[in-house]
């Protein structure tokens, strides 16, 4: 399977529409059998490959993600991370704001050689190397990283930024080009340690959270200069009602979108002709909460609406059972 998914991410067709994930989806169950702790697995190489291969070995789903979070990038630039050291399932949050304006980000801020020796950028790496060795002639592997707006959101109030891009338009898009530089040479990063393809997860950048005037003001030419400037294959993952911007992400230069569960597969399958299309499986209501007789509707549902993969709509919450994975990935 792992070769026919590289064959779909370099626009190939073939008669399958396999299911896998570029975005979290590990579990609970993978890393009780993995003698793993959530909190424990950010900052150990070898014990976040273990949990990112977990989910393959027990359900047979064939791919991997890493990182296991999307913070790393804020913690580069000088975030401090909140990794719940108490044991609560929760996976590392940033724990208050680097600046309180987009003025504050100079170019330098995410300049500079050192830039790229602080925070765990060495350390995600050994761990898709780690993980390329175990597992990676059976799965294809991501390298996840935020978009521009995502990363701004984690390091900026957005309170302030709001106002901001109301009142500096400009400074606001500078902030973010200057980030997308950022993100891509992490991404490219991940390449070169393994990764099969780069998933941007802009969460907080899509446009179904921020509106399609504002993204395609602020967003789109961020995220089309993430995308020239990283190796392919790239897959863009948005969140929420995209249904209105589908125009608009055609135009980000990703190989696929991936959407999730609010947007109608069949409207989106004939709005995006020339691009992959990924989804678009609810994480809670069907993966995790949904019997195997909805989660293999839904499968079938998304593979005759025309999907090239089927992908969860968002990270897979960490308790979702292992059979649910099993029913997904077997019935794609």
């Amino acid at each position: 399977m792992r070769e026919k998914i590289l064959e779909i991410l370099s626009g190939k067709k073939i008669n399958e529409q396999p299911a896998f994930s570029g975005l979290i989806h590990i579990t609970e169950e993978g890393l009780n059998q993995e003698g793993l702790s959530l909190h424990k697995i950010h900052q150990d190489a070898k014990k976040m490959a273990k949990a990112a291969a977990s989910t393959f070995k027990l359900t047979g789903i064939p791919s991997a993600t890493l990182p296991l979070d999307l913070c790393s990038p804020a913690e580069m630039l000088g975030a401090e991370l909140n990794y719940f050291e108490g044991g609560e399932m929760m996976f590392p949050q940033v724990k208050r704001f680097l600046v309180d304006s987009v003025k504050s980000l100079a170019t330098e801020f995410t300049e500079g050689t050192e830039i790229f020796e602080r925070g765990r950028l060495s350390l995600i790496c050994e761990a898709i190397g780690l993980v390329k060795d175990d597992i990676g002639k059976d799965v294809v592997i991501s390298g996840m990283i935020p978009g521009a707006y995502t990363l701004l959101l984690y390091i900026c109030n957005p309170k302030n930024l709001f106002i901001e891009m109301k009142k500096e338009p400009q400074a606001v898009l500078d902030a973010l080009l200057s980030l997308s530089d950022f993100l891509a040479k992490i991404g490219n990063e991940y390449k070169k340690a393994g990764a099969d393809f780069i998933t941007i997860h802009d969460m907080g950048g899509s446009p179904g959270f921020i509106g399609p005037t504002k993204y395609e003001q602020f967003v789109l030419p961020a995220e089309k200069l993430l995308i020239e400037n990283l190796s392919k294959p790239i897959v863009l993952s948005v969140c929420g009602n995209v249904t209105n911007s589908l125009h608009l992400l055609s135009q980000t230069g990703a190989d696929a979108i991936s959407i999730d569960q609010t947007v109608d597969l069949a409207t989106a399958r004939a709005a995006l002709k020339d691009k992959l299309l990924f989804g678009n499986l609810d994480p809670v209501e069907t993966i995790w909460k949904g019997d195997k007789g909805h989660i293999a509707e839904s499968t079938i549902r998304a593979k005759e609406a025309g999907v090239d993969a089927i992908w969860p709509g968002c990270d897979l919450v960490i308790q979702t059972p292992v059979e649910n994975i099993k029913t997904m990935t077997e019935t794609s």
